[in-house]
């Protein structure tokens, strides 16, 4: 059997990185390492797990180029773009390592003569974390921040992708002076990443991936009765009502759908746009497409880098001749994007129209740069359209009345609703969804929850 895993950089098709798998030996001493360490991590002090964390941050901010450079090559985000996934992962783990003594904090109970209660949030155990290769550190470190600050040692399998992403974690955390044992890394096979899910030493899953991977994940812990928590797909709306300001909408929305090479789970999939502006979005969204450069993303100048692999480019092809097989109307030349080539991960841009909900690019994640604008007569329209999806991640609306926004998103069937902006993940708020883009949270005081449990204390005082 081949224990070797490679990484195919997109750029050229080379072999990035080559790591060999762990076997189970290695396996076995990592659990057992996790669980001995965690104990007296437990017993470690907020204040100290703290300073650990915030030195971690500190250590990997210092190596920032080296990482903006290793995201360029692993998964194909263009170098001019790299380095912000360092800047957001130092943000939202500061943002949890800031709340958790709020969340950690016991409950305190009203007053009872002869009687003292409260509420205390103790540690699960061993989390396994497994991340993908899309926006690597920003998916990870929802999990793991929070975990290790509420005294869970945690297991890192990342993504084949992108398997230096774990390698540059353990190292700041090792610089930050973290006991071994609370944070490790393993490079996994599929079989091996399942079975290790079904250990009882582990305590805790969080899992960022695809539906399918979600339901491995589900049937692998099932009978355990341990938390799992789950971000899958999305295939997110907007909706721009005819009041919007339409040069901040066309802006907004074609960032969102074409940042990352369209390869982000909260990133815009489909756009309904009011009938009576519909032709000038149009007009104004394929002139802001026509401006991306297409390139090998370790140039400085490419704006959009090829997709991850030449399957998925293929996918996305395949749902653009769906598409058009029944109708839509393709804004995009994709003679004017050179490098764009059947059979590379290469792939020209695409805005469709003239699309409905019988086309495969408006109902399954395409994970790529393509989007669908529909013409829609009103509100209600809307709204039933964009729920009209198996997914429900996040949601947003374009316009200046904001009551009327509003009254929108209490109606919308997802788990962040967003006025004016998309594509973005607050930390201060919960990261959560609805139907098949998952069940759990990350993310706010409430990403703390899933990661601790409550022990309730009922103390009859002494006369």
């Amino acid at each position: 059997m081949n224990n070797k895993q490679q990484t195919i950089s997109p750029i050229d098709g080379s072999i990035y990185v080559e790591r060999e798998l762990a076997d189970q030996i290695q396996i076995e001493h990592a659990v057992e390492q996790a669980v001995r360490a965690q104990q007296q991590w437990s017993q470690t002090s907020l204040s100290k797990r703290r300073s650990i964390c915030v030195a971690m941050l500190a250590a990997f901010e210092k190596n920032a180029d080296e990482i903006a450079q290793q995201l360029c090559w692993m998964m194909g985000r263009p170098i001019q773009y790299a380095k912000g996934e360092v800047a957001g992962m130092i943000e939202r783990a500061q943002y949890m390592i800031d709340v958790a003594e709020e969340a950690l904090a016991p409950i305190e109970l009203p007053p009872l003569e002869g009687f003292t209660r409260y509420i205390k949030r103790e540690a699960l155990g061993v989390a396994f974390v497994v991340a993908p290769w899309n926006y690597p550190y920003l998916t990870a470190i929802n999990a793991i921040i929070p975990a290790i600050m509420a005294g869970n040692a945690v297991i890192l399998k990342h993504s084949a992708q992108t398997p230096l992403c774990a390698e540059q974690l353990a190292k700041a955390f090792t610089t930050a002076g973290m006991p071994i044992g609370v944070f490790q890394y393993l490079h996994l096979s599929h079989s091996d990443t399942e079975n290790l899910i079904k250990q009882p030493q582990i305590n805790y899953v969080a899992f960022t991936g695809s539906v399918a991977g979600g339901a491995m994940v589900e049937k692998a812990a099932g009978g355990r009765f341990i938390g799992v928590g789950l971000e899958l797909g999305g295939k997110d709306p907007a909706y721009v009502r005819s009041d919007a300001d339409i040069d901040l909408a066309v802006e907004t929305c074609i960032d969102g759908a074409f940042f990352n090479s369209g390869q982000s789970c909260c990133g815009i999939e489909r756009i309904y746009v009011a009938s009576n502006i519909f032709d000038e979005f149009v007009t104004k969204a394929t002139a802001l497409v026509n401006s991306y450069k297409l390139g090998r993303s370790d140039d400085p100048n490419t704006t959009l880098g090829p997709v991850v692999r030449t399957g998925a480019a293929d996918f996305v092809r395949d749902q653009v001749n769906d598409a058009i097989a029944k109708g839509a109307i393709a804004h995009i030349d994709s003679a004017s994007f050179p490098l764009n080539k059947e059979g590379t991960p290469y792939l020209a841009p695409q805005l469709l129209t003239q699309v409905d909900h019988t086309m495969r690019v408006m109902t399954e994640e395409s994970f790529g740069p393509v989007v669908g604008i529909m013409k829609v007569e009103s509100d209600e329209q809307a709204i039933a359209l964009m729920n009209d999806s198996e997914f429900g991640l996040t949601a947003t609306v374009f316009s200046q009345d904001t009551d009327a926004a509003l009254n929108i998103g209490e109606q919308l069937e997802t788990g962040t609703f967003f006025l004016n902006r998309c594509d973005y993940l607050d930390p201060a708020l919960a990261w959560t969804g609805v139907k098949n883009s998952g069940r759990g949270c990350t993310l706010s005081i409430l990403g703390y929850g899933s990661l601790t449990r409550p022990k309730s204390f009922h103390l009859k005082m002494p006369s």
